[in-house]
């Protein structure tokens, strides 16, 4: 079968032979590589839904040689570790994190049972311990809260876990094979969480037939008899697990010479990345490598080979980046002498997961680090706006395409009170971290020790107690209330019409739609795009955690037409009501972006009135976007902020910047009108 190594296929149950993926490629080297040398600091496995990725991941640890640990102990350790503790063999864990853990899940917290009933305080082991000399696997890391990454991450990084809470200090080791899975159309992680991934891959569904074929019938062999088929891969499963645990005894003695180490910063430095991280990861990576081939001495290949699983995802300079490597200069850097195919890359040509990288030029369908070519600038102008003709329904044929400017910080936009959402960085809500602010019944989260005390103390008589602990009962714990940030659904209302198509104009409404849209990425909020010309509304971008297709959806956006300004509000409504049923707890954020005029239908403006009326009688949070420009202005977007109850804001203070001059020069003129009164000094 043809190698493509970046098209591993879906297969659901978690007991699939790991051996027995259809074509997985890099993936499967990139798992194996961090087995081999866990200071390479995990994997990252990005790819749309249906592409194995959490198929693999889970098969991983039936291949890994057998670890030996103390007897009962709750840490995983050596028994070397533990004194007079026997030792025992068993299989390497696969530790899953849920999206929903919390922090006392994952590092362990005080047990309730001790503390309640003896007075104990004992320490109850996290995830972080049971994963220790294992592999903790995270399914859609990417919407995972922003501090559990970070602490999975330092964990990672440190190979220790240290908790200080509720009265516990315990440090111990965590060391283990960091996996991450995500499908980008659900949201990307923060460039800087992006980094401290060792590598990471791009995988993507065959479009071979043949491939697909061979997909189906090997799923349909292993749901009609899972033990025959997983014997039929035993061998190759077998082989897989001698040939890492060869590497893994080898590692240590890999020597990186000079003109290796050489070629890694060369490549580094012409490939932009930030820090040094990226050089150190490529090394391991690289040493790893060679340990897995059977050599003594790190190669070209080795390099080239760590270089597509280390570098591609650092490159990214923005949110809106894709990542991706650039094979061109990677050649350039190296060399441009093609690898030695590896004679012994795995047990067979046959769906082989451990195939060496350097087989492949990355110019297949999708590429093993090389994201989608960027689409060309919208309207194909060298100015960013070229019009198009075309209908859609408009009453205006002729079509503009404008492109945004450079995104600028823009100012914080809120949804007023205090929430009770998802952690994230925009409205006041309450959360799972943040100050604590009181207390309230319940078992989940972190105990307020002194709160629970208070509420037992009363009844201490009525329980019986003389002397000794305190008696407790369940409905005395007391769990503490925190306040801190939610994430929101910023939902973008954008008039398209033709009284916005002036390229000058739709170019600043778009760079500030997109640098609103970078703040919604930071903030870890989810985005929807709602656009109105001619005569209706469509929703362009259902509501989604993936701001950058957002941004390429506002790229092709073209202007024209009349505005059918209340067709606009009224779809925002109705995106609304379906989000509220769906996810009751994430309160919205209109943006209404338009210069207010409504033209399309009868009694146009009166029907944008009433459809502005019943959004504020549904009390949604709303901001308007002044786009009016020119001398003689309407003031039309300023009335209908009115009838919204919204923030109005001109297009041009949507920048955290003119704000923070505005401020200071009215700051300014204040003291100087002071000065001159005498009432400063």
């Amino acid at each position: 079968m043809p190698a493509s190594p970046n098209h591993p296929t879906t297969f659901p149950s978690a007991t699939l032979p790991f051996s027995a993926v259809v074509e997985a490629g890099d993936m499967s080297l990139a798992l194996v590589l961090t087995t081999i040398s866990p200071a390479i600091g995990g994997v990252l496995v990005r790819g749309e839904k249906g592409t194995a990725k959490s198929t693999i991941v889970r098969a991983l640890a039936g291949v890994l040689p057998p670890i030996e640990v103390a007897a009962g102990d709750a840490f995983n350790r050596q028994p070397s570790e533990v004194d007079g503790a026997a030792g025992e063999e068993r299989a390497v864990r696969l530790v899953e994190l849920p999206v929903g853990a919390t922090e006392d899940r994952v590092l362990g917290s005080l047990h309730l049972e001790r503390a309640l009933s003896a007075g104990e305080t004992h320490y109850e082991p996290g995830l972080l311990a049971k994963a220790h000399r294992g592999i903790l696997y995270v399914d859609e890391v990417n919407l995972l809260h922003d501090h559990l990454v970070d602490l999975l991450l330092d964990a990672a990084a440190m190979g220790r876990s240290t908790v200080e809470r509720d009265g516990v200090s315990v440090s111990h080791a965590a060391r283990f094979v960091l996996v991450g899975t995500m499908n980008p159309e659900e949201g990307e992680l923060r460039p800087q969480l992006l980094d401290r991934f060792g590598l990471t891959v791009e995988v993507a569904a065959p479009r071979d037939p043949t491939l697909r074929v061979e997909v189906v019938r090997r799923r349909m062999a292993f749901d009609a008899d899972p033990v025959a088929f997983s014997a039929a891969y035993a061998s190759q499963e077998a082989e897989l697990t001698e040939r890492i645990q060869a590497a893994q005894s080898r590692v240590g003695q890999v020597v990186l010479g000079d003109e290796m180490l050489m070629r890694i910063a060369q490549l580094c430095a012409a490939f932009d990345v930030d820090g040094m991280r990226a050089d150190i990861v490529t090394a391991r990576t690289a040493v790893a490598h060679a340990a897995w081939h059977d050599r003594t001495e790190v190669t070209l290949d080795d390099v080239r080979a760590a270089a597509r699983l280390a570098l591609p995802h650092r490159r990214r300079r923005n949110p809106f980046d894709a990542p991706g490597l650039d094979e061109d200069l990677l050649d350039e850097v190296l060399g441009d002498d093609d690898p030695d195919p590896d004679p012994d890359g795995g047990p067979d040509g046959h769906g082989d997961p451990v195939e060496d990288p350097s087989d492949a030029s990355g110019t297949g369908e999708s590429g093993s680090a090389d994201a989608s070519p960027a689409p060309p600038p919208p309207g194909g102008g060298s100015d960013g706006a070229q019009p198009e003709r075309g209908t859609s329904g408009n009453d205006d044929d002729d079509r503009t395409v404008a492109a945004a400017g450079t995104p600028y910080r823009a100012r914080l936009f809120t949804v007023a009170g205090t929430g009770a959402g998802e952690a994230g960085r925009r409205s006041r809500a309450l959360t799972e971290s943040g100050r604590r602010i009181g207390a309230a019944p319940g078992s989940g989260g972190a105990i307020h020790l002194l709160e629970t005390l208070r509420a037992a103390a009363p009844y201490q008589r009525s329980r019986g107690r003389t002397e000794g602990p305190l008696r407790f009962r369940g409905g005395d714990l007391r769990v503490a209330t925190r306040e801190g940030q939610e994430s929101n659904l910023v939902l973008f209302c954008v008039d398209a019409s033709g009284s916005m198509a002036a390229r000058r104009r739709m170019e600043q409404v778009k760079t500030a739609i997109l640098s609103l849209l970078l703040d919604a990425y930071q903030r870890r909020d989810k985005v929807g795009l709602v656009t109105f010309r001619g005569s209706a509304a469509d929703l362009v971008l259902p509501p989604t955690h993936s701001v950058d297709i957002a941004a390429r959806r506002l790229d092709d956006l073209p202007a024209g037409g009349r505005t059918p300004l209340a067709e606009g509000l009224l779809e925002a409504g109705r995106v609304l009501g379906l989000e509220r049923i769906r996810d009751p707890r994430r309160r919205p954020l209109l943006v209404v972006v338009t210069d207010g005029r409504a033209t399309s239908g009868p009694d146009a403006v009166r029907r944008s009135q009433q459809a502005a009326g019943l959004l504020a009688a549904a009390h949604v949070s709303s901001l308007v976007v002044d786009c009016e420009a020119g001398a003689m202005r309407l003031g039309l977007a300023a009335m209908l902020a009115q009838h919204l109850g919204a923030e109005h804001v001109p297009v041009g203070q949507v920048s955290a910047g003119d704000l923070t001059s505005a401020v200071a020069s009215a700051t300014a003129a204040t003291s100087s009108r002071a000065s001159t009164d005498g009432r400063v000094a």
